[in-house]
């Protein structure tokens, strides 16, 4: 995809997102109003045609048109992720020749995740704990509420064992697994680097599929990207709105306000920290990622696009972005780890809890550690974090209604939450591979057919 196009596209993907909120506000608005003048019938019958969940009970007559069409390009990116993740880290490991190269690309990606995830849920607690010594989250608002089926939990630290897989073919079967195939991928690139001239076949085999992939998914962004973006928008307001944020509204404000801070000025401050390389530049490439992210909810689904930026654009050398992009999509979720812990400090009050720090550091620890397991697909942060919940012992009635309630509104959340996770990797991919000497500054410092200095370069 030449820059040109890439930027028709990101203008394109801009326009989906704001006739997408246009629509939603219309049909917010057109819902109340039907609401309130006894109409709800018609409205009803609206929903059912077009946004309907044809997959949940009782919806077995819908025809959920905008659903159908959002869980098509889902889906359509969904099915490469597992192929995609693991021939692209089994090529980067046996490009890699130097294992000492490999051992320092590891240890260098591992400590920018820690890094950046470290801070995340520094300030985060930090917000969180304030917020509730503060007194904004009255657990009295949320009256009236009713229960709904509990979410069941497990361990956190299960991550360390689910990492192994111990089928082949269950591992290649599981979207939700993807940190086994990362692991997978490695051992056998690890495999093929050290048999070397032994193995013909099987890296030729990679680098085919690897090529049938990008053209699909050239094909699949071009093509439905912005109709895509246009559909979830439109149906996450459309089924949603903004009744259910009321309850939580302090939750939602302070949550959002976290995520948008780091994402338009965190990444941006570490990639210019790091690489001395512009934080302006960075943020204009990786905006129209982040729109996609935001769009779909899922880093699984945004990572075909984000491996194709940072390298095209930000000048990441493929052998870093292969390694780098793939894992973070499993490991590095700092925008999780952030609504994480506010969600728990949220759920704590609401349920009577007392909140310490000491407290407020284990949610932290717990949440760094479920982060890492929560599966690159919408929705799931707020499922994993019962296990956070379980873990502190927050299970009386009123926390599992905050609980319930989080689930129904985290929607949007889940949403910014993604923007934030891929732009992170991409980050981090960023600083990795200028620290191996592998970033291409001219590309990253190409914009619309001319070059810019870097930030250090420039005079204050």
């Amino acid at each position: 995809m030449t820059k040109k196009s890439s930027n028709r596209l990101a203008t394109k993907m801009m326009i989906a997102l704001v006739l997408g909120l246009l629509a939603g506000v219309g049909l917010i608005a057109l819902r109340e109003n039907l609401n309130a003048n006894g109409n709800a019938a018609l409205w009803n019958t609206i929903h059912s045609v077009l946004f309907a969940d044809i997959s949940a009970q009782g919806n077995e007559q819908a025809l959920g048109i905008f659903y159908i069409i959002g869980q098509l390009f889902v889906r359509a990116l969904q099915v490469i992720i597992v192929p995609m993740v693991f021939t692209s880290i089994v090529l980067a490991m046996i490009r890699i020749s130097d294992s000492r190269k490999l051992g320092r690309i590891s240890t260098k990606t591992i400590g920018c995740f820690l890094l950046t995830t470290t801070v995340s849920l520094l300030i985060a607690g930090i917000v969180g704990f304030t917020a509730y010594q503060m007194g904004f989250f009255n657990p009295a608002e949320l009256n009236g509420l009713t229960t709904s089926t509990r979410s069941t939990g497990s361990n956190p630290l299960m991550i360390l064992i689910n990492a192994v897989p111990n089928n082949v073919a269950a591992a290649f079967s599981n979207n939700g697994g993807v940190l086994g195939i990362v692991v997978l991928a490695v051992a056998v690139g690890l495999g093929i680097n050290a048999c070397k001239e032994k193995i013909e076949v099987l890296p030729k085999l990679c680098e085919e599929i690897s090529h049938i992939i990008t053209t699909c998914l050239s094909f699949i962004v071009n093509r439905f990207g912005p109709l895509a973006i246009f559909v979830l928008i439109t149906r996450t307001f459309a089924v949603y709105g903004v009744n259910y944020l009321k309850p939580a509204l302090a939750y939602v404000v302070l949550t959002v306000i976290l995520l948008l801070i780091m994402l338009v000025f965190g990444y941006a401050l570490f990639v210019w920290i790091t690489t001395g390389m512009s934080p302006v530049l960075f943020i204009k490439k990786i905006s129209k990622v982040a729109l996609f992210g935001f769009s779909t909810s899922s880093s699984a689904a945004t990572l075909p696009l984000n491996m194709k930026t940072t390298t095209e654009e930000l000048g990441v050398h493929e052998e870093i972005a292969s390694f780098v992009l793939p894992l973070g999509m499993t490991v590095n979720m700092d925008g999780t780890a952030i609504m994480q812990v506010i969600a728990a400090i949220f759920i704590a009050s609401c349920g009577g809890y007392d909140v310490t720090l000491t407290s407020v550091l284990i949610i932290g620890i717990l949440a760094l550690v479920a982060s890492i397991g929560t599966p690159a697909a919408p929705g799931a942060g707020a499922v994993i974090l019962f296990t956070i919940l379980s873990g502190m012992g927050y299970g009386n009635d009123m926390a599992l209604m905050a609980y319930t309630l989080i689930l129904a509104i985290n929607r949007p959340i889940e949403m910014l939450v993604t923007s934030l996770n891929v732009v992170g990797d991409s980050a981090c991919a960023i600083a990795v591979s200028k620290s191996e000497g592998l970033l291409d500054e001219e590309t990253y410092n190409l914009e619309n057919g001319y070059e810019t200095k870097k930030v250090s370069d420039c005079e204050a």
